[in-house]
C-alpha cells in the first residue's frame, strides 16, 4: 500500500539526531520557554528572513492571536479565500470578526484582481493563504492593502520555504503564521506553532500573550492564553530545520517526475504561479470524475486525500453566516474536483512510478 503521506519515511531519515535531541531535552530538566525554543525562534527567523519569530502552540493559535493582538474582532471584515482550509476562517471568527471570501484562481489561492471588489468600509485586513505549497501574488495584495490602510496576515502553515519573487513567504505582511503539524514541510512531532514579525512591538505583543498575558511571571498584562511552543518540538524542529531545503528539493524532484509523466486525459495537473515557486507541500490535480478516480486509486493499493472536500461556507460550522450553494462556484468546484496524490519524503521511485501507472491507466 502506498500512503498518500507517509510521516515514517521522513523520520526514518534522520532518526538518530531527533532521537538523539529527544534525549538531551528531557534530560535538561526544562520543558517550556527554554534555550531550545530561543534557538529555535532565532533560526526560524533567520531562514524566513525576518527579524522575529514566537512559538506558540499551534498554526491555529498563530492565525486567531494574530488577529487579537492586531486589534481586529466584532465588527471588522477581514478578506479570504473561498476555498482555504477552514482553520483559516476560525483564526477570524474567533475574534468576533466576519470573514469575506475570494474565489481562488487558477493557481488553487486567491484572485488577487478580485480583493477590491470584496472591500468594505468594515474591512481590516486580508488573509493571504499560501495553499498546498504555493505562494499567492503577494505584489498585488501589498498594493492593495497599502492603497486601502488595510493589515496583512500570511498563513504559511503550507509553504515552509517557498518563495514569491525571490522572497520568502511570511515577511510580506505585518504577520506570518505557521503551523509545524506533523505533515507540514518542516513538521513537529505534535502541535505547533509559530509567528514570524519585523515588528519589535507586535513580536512583544505575541511572547505575552502566547504566556497568559504575563511578560512577567504572575504579573498579567492583559486577559492573554496558553499557547507556548514546548521544548521537544522545538528541539525537534531544530533538526528538522538543517534539513528542510534538501526535504523541500526531494518533494520537488518528485513533482517534476509527476508532472513529466502523468498524462491522463482525466485530470488537470498543478500550475505554478508565475513568480512564484513551490515547497509541494501537496501534488494536487483536479478531476471531473474525481472520487471514481480515487475509488480506481484505492483498489490499486494508492491512497489520496482531499484538501478540502467541504469549502468553509457551506460547513455546518459556519451556517450561522447564511450562505448557501451556488454562493462561491469556484470554491465548490474545486472541491469536487481536487485529489491529492502521494507526496511524502522518502517516496521511492518505484512508489512514483506505481502511482503515474495506475493514473495513466484510469478509463473513468
Amino acid at each position: 500500500m502506498i500512503l498518500a503521506n507517509n510521516l515514517l519515511r521522513q523520520y526514518s531519515l534522520y532518526a538518530e539526531e531527533y532521537e538523539a535531541k529527544a534525549l538531551e531535552v528531557l534530560r535538561s530538566g526544562w520543558y517550556i520557554l527554554g534555550k531550545e525554543v530561543q534557538a529555535f525562534e532565532k533560526e526560524w527567523a533567520k531562514y524566513i528572513g525576518t527579524e522575529h519569530c514566537v512559538g506558540l502552540a499551534s498554526g491555529l493559535d498563530a492565525l486567531w492571536i494574530s488577529f487579537r493582538v492586531l486589534g481586529i474582532g466584532a465588527g471588522d471584515e477581514v478578506v479570504v479565500c473561498s476555498n482555504a482550509y477552514i482553520a483559516c476562517v476560525m483564526g477570524i471568527t474567533i475574534n468576533g470578526a466576519t470573514p469575506v471570501f475570494v474565489e481562488p484562481d487558477q493557481y488553487d489561492n486567491i484572485d488577487a484582481d478580485k480583493i477590491e471588489a470584496a472591500i468594505t468600509p468594515k474591512t481590516k485586513a486580508i488573509l493571504a493563504v499560501h495553499l498546498y505549497g504555493q505562494a499567492c501574488d503577494m505584489t498585488k495584495i501589498m498594493d492593495i492593502a497599502k492603497k486601502h490602510n488595510l493589515k496583512v496576515v500570511e498563513d504559511c502553515a503550507q509553504s515552509h520555504g517557498n518563495k514569491w519573487q525571490g522572497q520568502k513567504v511570511g515577511t510580506f505582511g505585518d504577520v506570518g503564521c505557521f503551523s509545524f503539524y506533523p505533515t507540514k514541510g518542516c513538521g513537529a512531532f505534535g502541535d505547533a506553532g509559530c509567528v514570524t514579525t519585523n515588528n519589535a512591538e507586535l513580536a512583544n505583543k505575541f511572547r505575552t500573550f502566547r504566556n497568559y498575558g504575563s511578560d512577567k511571571k504572575y504579573h498579567n498584562k492583559v486577559v492573554g492564553s496558553n499557547s507556548r511552543l514546548d521544548e521537544l518540538q522545538a528541539g525537534l524542529l531544530r533538526v528538522k530545520l538543517q534539513y528542510l531545503d534538501d526535504m523541500n528539493a526531494e518533494r520537488c524532484k518528485i513533482a517534476n517526475y509527476y508532472l513529466q509523466n502523468l498524462n491522463s486525459k482525466y485530470i488537470k495537473l498543478p500550475e505554478i504561479r508565475p513568480g512564484a515557486d513551490s515547497s509541494w507541500h501537496q501534488f494536487v490535480v483536479h478531476c471531473s470524475i474525481r472520487d471514481e478516480l480515487q475509488k480506481y486509486l484505492q483498489e490499486k493499493e494508492i491512497g489520496t486525500m482531499i484538501h478540502y472536500p467541504i469549502p468553509p461556507h457551506l460547513s455546518e460550522a459556519y451556517e450561522y453566516l447564511g450562505y448557501k450553494k451556488g454562493d462561491f462556484p469556484i470554491a465548490e468546484k474545486y472541491s469536487n474536483e481536487v485529489l491529492s496524490l502521494p507526496m511524502y519524503n522518502g517516496m521511492t521511485q518505484e512508489e512514483q512510478r506505481q502511482v503515474v501507472d495506475a493514473i495513466n491507466s484510469f478509463e473513468g
